[in-house]
């Protein structure tokens, strides 16, 4: 078999499977983020997500619109609120390819489009039916657009047809800038977060001295940011009074600090599964880490511009956290990309790929995927099984703001918000204490003070019910 075709073969092969893995476990119980998505499809249209919803959220709407058509169509069923991050980032493991393939060869982009696919984070979020999985898909085509705008600039002098030559490099280069800008705006439109990476993309342009494209990349960005200012200013404003408001919010949006840093390279090498006694698994998981990125800063050295693209927005991450919290290894999934590649070019020498290290690592992605996968102790909260074990219409104590999950599971339990909850007149009343820590309610002095006392406790996957007894 010809080496072109041989690498067809194993694409045909690497994708249709990454593809099947993620319908693993697919239709496990939605938690809070997702199942408002869930929410957002069930109960705005397309306009009033943009005036009504995304003026009291913190993300920009280019998500939640594509989901409302999507889910026009398809349903809000767990399968199929999750099935686009599913395609989004199949998609993007195929553009990880071609990136591979046009920086060195076939082989570079098979292997980092394989360590990008089975990779355990990158499984665990494209099961999600959250914004993540579409901005790493346009980041990384922004990428590749990016590096098509500094293709070999040389041609033939000898040919009668120089002109002709340099018309058809410049409209290569025109289609590569436009193309690389509109993703970089759906990728802002998508999620905020994206800024870093970007502000990466335009520094090295800047270094590459392609003082023309950074220049129309940063108008266009700066009109893109123009329009959407308005709802932008509206949400920073009510994020800073969240963080007045919900006591301990800071703390779950990710304040800049060692913990959070060093989460961001454990959780990309490592995956979600997490396991006692601790010490064995900071011991296990700082191996695998350490190994991993030993590989990734040797391929740095080799592809310094990607190591730029990869620790830039890291370090405009911690600036920014420093202000406002968001220091969240997930909020960086979009250089799992660049990390993938990393990878394989530190894996390899000048010449040929290290074979048997890299199946190695991409056993390593596979096994930690798998025990993701296959082990429901790791997967979302089980908000599915604890409404099945309610009682029919039952009413239920717990802050009103977090109960999107109980919601779409049953719309006719009576929520009551234990924040403002008073005199309870009830004898018997379930609690779930779900975020009550983040907002800082006490709620068990309040019922103590009323005469309940806790007789009993479930616990479905992270999701604690209680049930307490007036004495």
């Amino acid at each position: 078999m010809k080496k072109g075709k041989k690498s067809y073969f194993l694409l045909a092969i690497i994708l249709p499977l990454g593809f099947l893995i993620r319908l693993i476990a697919l239709n496990q119980s939605l938690w809070l983020d997702e199942a408002t998505t869930a929410k957002v499809m069930q109960n705005y249209s397309l306009i009033s997500i943009i005036t009504k919803f995304s003026p009291t959220d913190f993300h920009p709407p280019f998500y939640y619109l594509f989901m409302k058509l999507w889910a026009s169509v398809l349903g809000v069923s767990e399968i199929a609120l999750r099935m686009p991050s599913v395609i989004f980032s199949i998609i993007t493991g195929y553009i990880i390819y071609l990136i591979g393939k046009k920086i060195k060869d076939e082989k570079t982009g098979l292997f980092a489009a394989a360590f990008f696919l089975f990779n355990p984070l990158i499984i665990y979020y494209s099961q999600e039916a959250r914004m993540y999985s579409l901005v790493t898909l346009t980041l990384t085509a922004s990428l590749y657009f990016l590096i098509n705008l500094n293709q070999n600039d040389t041609f033939d002098t000898n040919n009668s047809k120089i002109k002709s030559q340099k018309s058809k490099l410049l409209l290569i280069k025109s289609q590569n800038l436009i193309f690389f800008n509109v993703f970089s705006i759906l990728s802002f439109y998508s999620f905020y977060g994206s800024i870093f990476l970007i502000a990466a993309f335009f520094l090295y342009l800047l270094i590459k001295k392609q003082y023309k494209f950074l220049l129309v990349s940063c108008l266009t960005f700066f009109v893109s940011l123009l329009v959407i200012s308005p709802l932008l200013l509206k949400q920073l404003s009510n994020s800073r009074q969240a963080l007045q408001a919900v006591a301990n919010w800071k703390q779950v949006l990710g304040p800049a600090n060692i913990k959070n840093l060093v989460l961001i390279f454990i959780k990309f090498a490592f995956g979600r599964i997490s396991f006692y006694p601790k010490k064995i698994y900071y011991l296990i998981s700082g191996i695998w880490t350490a190994v991993i990125f030993l590989y990734v800063v040797k391929g740095a050295t080799r592809q310094r511009f990607l190591g730029l693209l990869f620790i830039f927005p890291i370090f405009l991450g911690i600036i920014f956290s420093l202000w406002s919290p968001l220091l969240q290894y997930f909020r960086f999934l979009y250089l799992i990309p660049i990390l993938s590649i990393l990878l394989i070019f530190g894996l390899s020498n000048r010449v040929n790929s290290n074979f048997i290290g890299s199946i190695l690592v991409l056993g390593g992605f596979i096994a930690l995927s798998m025990v993701y996968l296959l082990n429901p102790n790791f997967h979302r909260e089980d908000w599915k099984s604890l409404v099945a074990s309610l009682i029919a219409n039952k009413k239920v104590y717990m802050i009103q703001s977090s109960s999107d999950p109980l919601l779409y599971y049953d719309k006719n339990i009576e929520v009551v918000d234990l924040k403002s909850a008073g005199k309870i007149n009830e004898k018997n009343i379930v609690v779930i204490p779900y975020t009550a820590d983040i907002h800082g309610v006490n709620y068990q002095n309040k019922l103590l003070k009323q005469n309940f006392k806790l007789i009993g406790k479930k616990i479905y996957r992270e999701l604690i019910v209680e049930y307490w007894r007036s004495t």
